[in-house]
């Protein structure tokens, strides 16, 4: 089974399309209500509901998802009957198989309840029509180039040399990853003057669209980012550190004690994540993609309508 437990969760949808042929004169029956097992399609559809619920029971590598909605609708013509199944769950993961299993299931119980009337009813194909809600979903492609960067390690042993620097690296990477130019990677002591100085910087001379921070985010009487952070940004961004925040405390009751903060500098989004290489890689796992959407806002842009619709 695949490891899902970095992936946050995102409202999933899946739409499929299951296709039995039969005979016109079996559609007959159906619409006259001769069929003798009864009426096919309620029980086609009760069929459906369950099969998606029991999805993870009936494939070995499925997770165990919390359905929210099964919809099963026909489409009845002369020759055939289409069923289309939808699925939702808020989850980690996608809800396609869910939807193809419960497709399946309806039209094998239509199958079932109808063979003793039609040798030659067939079921023709089971077809996935959509799905959403995947990280895929959230990435927004840049414009204009690739978005430019800087992260500031701030760490009075790093800065010393007593001890290695992991957290700043990882954001480096991290930010390579997601398509982002990293133009600055420094390191600075646990120094309010410093860590302002270099902020103004990256914002007023620099323009940079994206400023990380790791570190001075604790109780300690040296982490000094958040004061700092007071004296840099023009309108904070509480979202931010609240979603990182959850998403930590799901994974480690330590979470809740960062007083990182996020915020806007002219057009320079400034964020603030823990010291600790595991709150950073939580961190970056809670704003990715989902942050790239907040550049072209900055830039004036407004909210993708079709990506926002349920």
């Amino acid at each position: 089974m695949k490891d899902i437990s970095r992936k946050f969760s995102t409202l999933r949808t899946a739409t499929a399309r299951a296709t039995l042929r039969l005979s016109p004169e079996t559609i007959a029956k159906i619409r006259d209500g001769a069929i003798p097992k009864g009426d096919p399609l309620p029980v086609a559809k009760v069929a459906a509901v369950r099969a998606a619920k029991e999805t993870s029971r009936i494939i070995p590598y499925c997770h165990p998802l919390p359905i929210e909605f099964v919809g099963v609708e026909y489409e009845i013509g002369e020759h055939r009957i289409h069923v289309d199944v939808v699925v939702k769950a808020i989850a980690k993961t996608g809800v396609e198989m869910e939807a193809l299993t419960a497709a399946s299931a309806a039209a094998l119980t239509l199958y079932d309840m109808m063979k003793m009337l039609d040798a030659g009813m067939e079921i023709e194909k089971v077809t996935l029509i959509e799905k959403r809600g995947g990280k895929s979903d959230f990435r927004d492609r840049p414009k204009g180039g690739p978005r430019r960067a800087a992260v500031l390690v701030i760490s009075d042993s790093v800065s010393s040399g007593t001890k290695s620097d992991r957290s700043g690296r990882l954001i480096v990477e991290r930010l390579k990853s997601e398509g982002i130019k990293v133009e600055k990677y420094e390191i600075v002591p646990d120094e309010p003057d410093m860590i302002v100085e270099l902020l103004l910087g990256y914002s007023d001379a620099e323009h940079l669209d994206l400023v990380l921070t790791t570190g001075g985010t604790g109780f300690s009487p040296r982490d000094t980012t958040p004061e700092a952070m007071s004296k840099v940004i023009e309108r904070e961004v509480p979202g931010i550190p609240e979603a990182t925040r959850a998403y930590g405390q799901d994974r480690t009751p330590y979470s809740m004690l960062s007083r990182g903060r996020a915020g806007i500098r002219g057009t320079t989004l400034i964020i603030n994540l823990p010291g600790s290489s595991g709150g950073v890689a939580d961190s970056l796992d809670a704003l990715f993609p989902g942050l790239l959407h907040g550049f072209g806002m900055l830039a004036g842009g407004g909210h993708d309508e079709k990506k926002e619709k349920r």
